[in-house]
């Protein structure tokens, strides 16, 4: 008897005769779909619904517009638009041009490619303070350089490491056209702020600097007062009438004057 304790248990039972089956311990397969060679491939739980990882990007664009102002000098009221933003600039003055009619197709708008890059080629040379501003007034149509002169500047805010204004910061200045009924030159305030965030005191500060550039633009020598603006629309044809006076390619073939320097157009 001593000698049997030492076997093992099955060993034990079946010297004497019997047997005890081990089937209980065996994993018993649970049901799941065939696999290769009939084979059952574990199932995989389909959750009811799926975890999503969420993005959102929101961009706010905003600014103000003044009433026109006529100015009577005629080309020479040109000099004068840098000096309407003194005292208000905080940073360095920048004129932008009409643009050429190589450049009539320019938009800040990165899903129209051909676009976006004639707008590029157009103003890599402004600084990044105007840059912004630009796409920030295109952006909303507050101005067009199809015939506006564009006069701009920092007014509020700081500025980020790249040098681009912060969401919050207000920039503009003064923008211009040429009047075609009487080719005298219109002359408004703009401002603007926005990109990624939206400050609730920005639109006051927005409007006071609007009152103060409107102050400034009345108070030249040359301005004649208040009057409806009734901005040019480009028509469509075939472009490109040349200024004589200073080379310029008007956007559209039925001005009457030059947005650069407003100058009545010559024609053959």
């Amino acid at each position: 008897m001593a000698a049997a304790s030492l076997l093992p248990y099955g060993d034990f039972h079946r010297s004497r005769g019997s047997t005890v089956p081990l089937d209980f311990l065996k994993r018993k397969p649970g049901p799941g779909p065939a696999g290769p060679g009939g084979t059952r491939a574990a199932s995989s739980v389909v959750p009811e619904e799926a975890i999503a990882q969420e993005y959102q990007l929101k961009l706010y664009y905003a600014g103000k517009s003044s009433e026109g102002v006529r100015m009577t000098a005629g080309p020479r009221a040109l000099v004068e638009l840098p000096s309407m933003l003194v005292g208000l600039a905080q940073s360095e003055i920048e004129v932008v041009e009409p643009l050429p009619i190589e450049f009539s197709q320019a938009t800040p708008v990165i899903s129209h490619p051909s676009e976006a890059m004639q707008w590029l080629n157009a103003h890599h040379v402004h600084s990044p303070i105007t840059r912004h501003a630009l796409v920030v007034l295109e952006s909303i149509d507050a101005i067009d350089l199809a015939f506006d002169t564009f006069v701009s500047a920092l007014l509020d805010g700081e500025i980020d490491t790249s040098g681009y204004p912060e969401y919050n910061a207000i920039v503009g200045g003064v923008a211009s056209h040429w009047d075609e009924t009487t080719g005298d030159m219109i002359v408004r305030a703009v401002v603007g702020w926005g990109g990624k965030g939206v400050r609730g005191d920005t639109d006051r500060i927005g409007a006071k600097l609007l009152g103060g550039l409107l102050t400034n633009i009345l108070a030249n020598q040359y301005a004649v007062g208040l009057t409806p603006i009734e901005r040019p629309v480009p028509a469509a044809g075939r472009g490109g009438l040349v200024c004589a006076h200073c080379g310029f390619a008007s956007a559209h073939d039925r001005a009457f004057y030059c947005p650069k320097c407003g100058m009545r157009l010559l024609r053959g």
